[in-house]
This record gives structure tokens, sequence and C-alpha cells, in this order.
């Protein structure tokens, strides 16, 4: 147990920080996890990957007995990013989104035409302002923080002009509860070299989880706010492989964030409210509320292997347990359903020789889920589901510009009858024993689905072509063009973030959603230090979202975006 005193030493750090001494602060090398180095967008792909790990730098000097800390062991990173986007015909041509589908599901569990309204349009911009804190007391020990500002220009405002608006209101939306920007990225304890074996170590608290293409489990830097998960992850790393095995809590129902009591003070509501409590009673959540076992819990193995010449080879099994209340989130369309227990194997293959690069990625996902029918939680339906996602392409390394051309082709199952609802009326997760639609978890999808976001590793077929060049070595530029369909025609087309962007008809039998044209460019300079990106797509409606929504215009989208890092 730390000693009292080390607190007083933080709080005396913390002092000598406010003063001029950044001479003795020189930034420590840093090594980005997951292997991708630095900060702020990288050609091709405009992400950052934010968390990064302290080189091992050698003994400490020796300091005085009162100090219990090094400043030459504490080093910082920081990153500061701001976005205007705009999207022109939001639906189609059809009214503004309703939680951010174009239409909605009718009583008898189909897809009806587009929300009333005429050519919805968007304009917003975000910002968000990163600063992440480490100390590294020894070689083999690192503690970080990741502080994190998400904002939305405005967003804090009240449009009828109470409170002063925006400018007053400096943490929090002011309209609706739980808009706010200010967080923890990550928070950690790193321990390298456990029990003194060389190569064995583990992480600690609110971590970034990346694996692969991050098709899976990624960062998701492209939104404004990012992935990271409350865990535990053991790595054993040699130089032929590289093994993880993690443990997180995704949701915990027993106890609220920053509840100053113990247990019993349930994290989702129960049918008892308070007195004088404004709070609504769920009867669907109310169920197990109280219960330690109500809770999601996501355990992932994952292998890297390297000592196959010019070949990568990624072997993982994934544990998703859901034990909420089977009515909590009933229909199968939603993404990670209540009251499931879902198998994943998987396995990813990279290969490179010579200009040649190939890439692909298999899953396969098992298990038993509720069907929402009622609240006996009981998992009657069979999980039964699968995706694929292959590249192949080849890179003129001499020439000047270095041309990239490759082809794709992605493929994720869905099921028929995602949109079940029961003669009494209730939504419920399948009708047919199973469920098959794919489980895309916690990627970062605009990697794979296009820039525009129109598109997730759900119910989905996608061959693709992609055009790269580095005209400087400051510039890069990328088309991209993809073509969309379902891979069941009665399910539903889902966004970037997993949910439907449209219900399809219990009759709907047309699969092409349309095509799309990604242009993007960017350009580094300020020594590497700043990005500039601009990226506009085109979204080609096709026959899926005329017979579906009932209009047929076409989707512009882009953005302009400043990145700053150090």
């Amino acid at each position: 147990m730390r000693h009292p005193i080390d607190m007083w030493r933080f709080v005396l750090l913390c002092f000598i920080l406010t003063v001029p001494s950044w001479s003795i602060l020189a930034p420590t090398s840093l090594r980005a996890e997951a292997g991708h180095v630095g900060y702020g967008p990288i050609s091709p792909v405009f992400f950052s990957s934010a968390e990064s790990d302290a080189i091992e730098t050698g003994n400490a000097t020796t300091l005085p007995i009162w100090s219990a800390f090094d400043l030459r062991n504490f080093w910082m990173r920081a990153d500061l990013r701001v976005r205007p986007e705009w999207r022109n015909g939001v639906c189609f041509g059809g009214g503004p989104p309703i939680a951010g589908a174009c239409n909605s599901l009718n009583q008898s569990g189909s897809g009806t035409g587009a929300h009333s309204g005429r050519h919805a349009d968007d304009f917003f911009i975000q910002q968000w302002a990163r600063i992440g804190l480490g100390y590294d007391p020894s070689p083999n020990l690192n503690f970080y923080v990741e502080v994190q500002d998400s904002a939305t220009w405005g967003g804090s405002g009240d449009p009828i002009g109470r409170n002063q608006g925006d400018a007053s209101t400096h943490n929090c939306g002011s309209q609706q509860a739980g808009q706010c920007r200010l967080g923890i990225r990550a928070g950690y304890m790193l321990a390298r070299n456990l029990a003194g074996i060389d190569g064995l170590s583990a992480k600690i608290g609110r971590q970034y989880v990346v694996f692969g293409n991050q098709r899976l489990f990624g960062h998701f830097d492209w939104a404004n706010t990012g992935y990271s998960h409350d865990g535990i992850m053991l790595s054993y790393t040699t130089a032929a492989f590289d093994t993880k095995l993690g443990w997180f809590r995704n949701s915990e129902t027993d106890l609220g964030q920053a509840s100053p009591g113990g247990s019993l003070a349930p994290n989702l509501l129960t049918c008892n409210p308070e007195a004088n409590s404004s709070a609504t009673c769920n009867p669907a959540l109310a169920q197990h509320a109280t219960d330690a076992g109500g809770d999601v819990d996501l355990v992932v193995f994952h292998s890297q292997i390297r000592s196959i010449p010019r070949m990568i080879v990624e072997p993982y099994y994934v544990l998703y347990s859901n034990r909420l209340p089977e009515r909590a989130n009933p229909g199968q369309y939603l993404p990670k359903s209540a009251s499931q227990l879902r198998h994943m194997v998987g396995l990813r293959l990279e290969f490179r020789a010579g200009s040649w690069d190939f890439t692909h990625e298999a899953a396969y996902q098992f298990g038993r889920s509720a069907d929402g029918f009622d609240f006996d939680n009981r998992r009657n339906l069979r999980i039964n589901a699968w995706a694929s996602g292959t590249w192949l392409g080849y890179t003129w390394y001499t020439h000047r510009w270095k041309p990239r051309v490759a082809i794709g082709f992605d493929y994720a199952s869905g099921d028929g009858d995602s949109n079940c609802v029961t003669p009494g009326g209730n939504l419920a997760r399948s009708c047919g024993g199973n469920a098959n639609t794919f489980e895309n978890f916690f990627p970062t999808n605009f990697l794979h689905v296009g820039y525009m976001l129109n598109g997730a590793w759900r119910n989905s077929v996608q061959p693709q072509v992609n055009v790269q060049a580095r005209p400087t070595a400051r510039d890069h530029i990328e088309l991209w063009a993809l073509r969309k369909y379902l891979a069941s025609a009665r399910d539903n087309w889902y966004r970037g973030s997993q949910g439907p962007l449209i219900f399809s008809g219990s009759d709907n039998r047309t699969t092409h959603i349309g095509d799309e044209l990604d242009i993007a460019w960017s350009h580094m300079f300020a020594d590497g230090k700043v990005s500039l990106s601009i990226i506009y797509g085109h979204f080609f409606s096709g026959p899926y979202i005329k017979h579906q929504l009932g209009t047929s215009a076409d989707q512009d989208w882009g953005i302009v975006q400043l990145w700053t890092n150090f």
C-alpha cells in the first residue's frame, strides 16, 4: 500500500509543473498502441492512435529522499482536432432521421416509407482536445491518464436563450442529461516483465482495445468520442508472437458511475423510484437490476504469430456475455442485444511479397440468445452468423508517387426475421428460431465501409476498388469506390454505428442499395505535427432505397479536418 506521503508529493509535483520548468520535460520517445506510429491523422486512413506507452528509459537518477518523483520520467502528449462536416440529402430526399433511421417499423414489423419532410440536410462542427499524462517510476511500470474534451460547437446551448446559452455552459448540454463533453478516455497502470518473466505484462484500467485491421476492435477515433474499455489485458510477447488475453466489463448494473455508496445502488432503474424523483419506471430494465449477475462482460483472446516469413497470422476468440433482461433491448437489429451468450472464433491473415499485399479475415459467431418475446430471459434462439473481408493490392514502390491499386470484397450475414413483431404487437428478436445477423462489436468502421459511414459489417455484401498515391512526401490522395448490397433482403441496412439506417420491408426482395465514391486528400505540415484533410463522398441511390423509402435522391457528404498534435 502506497504511503500517504505520496499524495502530498503528487500535489507538490502538480505545483512544480505550473512554473516554467518545461525545459526538463523533454518528450519521451513514444510508440503507439497496435503499431500505429504517431498521433493525428496518418495517410492514408486519417486516424490517430491516441494511446501510447513510453519506451523503456534506463534507470532513473537517484533523487533526494524527500522526492518520490523524477520529472525526467514524466511525459505528456496532446492533440486537438476541429472538423466541420456536412451532409446533403441525409435520408436520400426524405425527412430527417429519427434515432438515426430514415424510416420506421410498422406494427407488423415491416419498414415504412421515408419520414415526413423533404430533403433533410445537416451541418455541424465538432472539436476534440486530448491531453495524456504519463509517468514511468521504473522501466517496468507506467501510469497513464488521458483526458478528452469532445465538443460539438454550440451543443451546450439552450435554443430558447436561458442561462446565456453555450457561452456559459462549459461541461454538459443544457437540454438532455448525460450529454457531457469532458471525460477520461484512458486511465491505466501498465506493469511489464511480471514475476521476472520477460515479455509478460498486465494493463489494468480504462484502455484502448485495438486488433488487426480494426474490423471488430478499434479505437474509432474517426468519431468524436472513440472507444475505450474498462478491464484487464494480459500480454505475453516474444520475437515470434504476441498473445493477449483480456476481460472487460461493458455494463455494470449494480452501481452507478461515481456513486458514493456501495452495492444496492443499481445503475438500472427499479420500479420503486425514490420519493420526489422524476425518474420513470421501465419494468423491462427493472428486471434483475440489483442482481450481481445482470451485467455485460467481454473476454478477448488474440494472438499475432510472426514466425512465418512474409506473413502475419492472427487467430482470436471472443466471448460476449450479456445478462441484461431480454426486453431491455428486444430487437435483433439493435447492436449487442440483451440476454445473449455469443462466442466468436476468427482468423486474420496478412501476406506481403514484393509489391503485392493480401489481407483476409473471417469470423464465425455462435451461441444462444433470448427471443425477446417476454420476460423469461430464456435463450431459445441459436446464433449462427459469419463474416469475411478480403483485400488484394499492388504498390509501385519505385514510382515517385508510389501508387497503390487494391480490390476488396466484404461479406457479413443477416437475418430475414430481424424485424420480428409478435401477434400482440411487441417487438421481438426473431420469429425464425435463429439470430443470424453478424455482430460488429467495436470496430473502426470508416476504414472498411467508406468514409460516408453508410454501412457496417452487418448484413452486407460489398465489392470495392481503392486507389492511393503520394504526390509528395507530405501529400496523400485517395479514390475509393464501393458497391453496396444487402446479404439478406428482409434484414436492414445498417449505418457505421451499427444501428439501422433503413428498415427493410417484410416483402422486400431488392438487395442493391447503391454505390459510393469517396475522394480524399491530406497534407502534413509543421514538421508533421499538423495535418489538413479534405474528403468528399457521393452516394448514388440504388433500387433498394427507391423501393423502401419511396425517394431516389443521391447523398453528398464532406469534411474539412484540421488536426494538430505533439
